[in-house]
């Protein structure tokens, strides 16, 4: 049986064939919301790349163990690594777009502040809304069947994470900012993905500011657009996730 057909559950821990191992807490109560049993079989993956396969020894009312099977070097992702860096979305957008970014093959994101953003984030809250995003990237990699975990930087200022950028971009790089004062269309990318990173930079609901915009450009960033239509900034990354996987044979 393909490991894709069975229930795959991300564990933060080294792992080897052969070894029986108590399952962390948290996927210990998924596999019991799931009525998994003593013999039913699991995918394991720990971030580092690849998966395996796995039988549940026992379950009981705190610990679930399983016996680690044979390991399988699967890959999901893109022939190209792009970071979204994303001015932070209010209500549940960011979740949402976070989510649907990993499944399209993002492989970091950076939340920005940023001077029309309506979310805030410092001390405490920012540390848990991290913590937050994490999650949802590995139950994201789970369902999509992702082995390698993407980044999530963070939450900076836009302005500070500018300036811990080069300042101009890599041989290879490409640096792209959604802007409605685009320089070129979307359609002027190149056919093929580029040697280097991508980041790809989106402001939040009220979009960047000028200044932050002139700022971006400064850097090294490229304004490109999307046609005429405004986009939502939750659909906008989506968007242009999904056109450059068709476009680099990310599908």
């Amino acid at each position: 049986m393909s490991t894709s057909s069975v229930p795959r559950f991300f564990v933060g821990v080294p792992l080897q064939s052969d070894d029986v191992i108590t399952l962390p807490d948290e996927v210990t109560r998924h596999v019991q919301v799931l009525r998994l049993q003593a013999g039913d079989a699991i995918a394991l993956f720990n971030g580092d790349g690849g998966e395996y396969r796995a039988e549940i020894v026992g379950v009981e009312r705190r610990a679930a163990t399983v016996r680690i099977g044979a390991f399988r070097d699967v890959e999901a992702e893109p022939p190209y690594r792009l970071t979204l860096a994303q001015g932070i979305a209010g209500s549940d957008k960011m979740d949402w777009l976070i989510e649907k970014a990993v499944e399209l093959g993002a492989s970091g994101f950076a939340p920005l502040t940023t001077a029309r953003g309506v979310v805030r984030l410092s001390g405490e809250r920012a540390q848990k809304r991290h913590a937050h995003w994490q999650r949802i990237v590995q139950a994201a990699c789970e369902q999509c069947g992702r082995n390698r975990l993407p980044d999530v930087a963070p939450s900076r200022e836009i302005g500070a994470w500018l300036d811990a950028l080069p300042a101009t971009p890599a041989d290879g790089e490409l640096r792209l900012l959604l802007s409605p004062r685009a320089s070129i269309a979307f359609a002027a990318l190149p056919h093929t993905p580029p040697a280097g990173e991508v980041i790809l930079l989106i402001g939040p609901e009220g979009g960047l500011s000028p200044n932050e915009e002139d700022a971006a450009v400064a850097r090294g960033f490229t304004s490109i657009g999307l046609g005429p239509r405004v986009l939502r900034t939750e659909t906008a990354g989506i968007a242009v996730l999904a056109a450059l996987a068709g476009r680099w044979g990310g599908w």
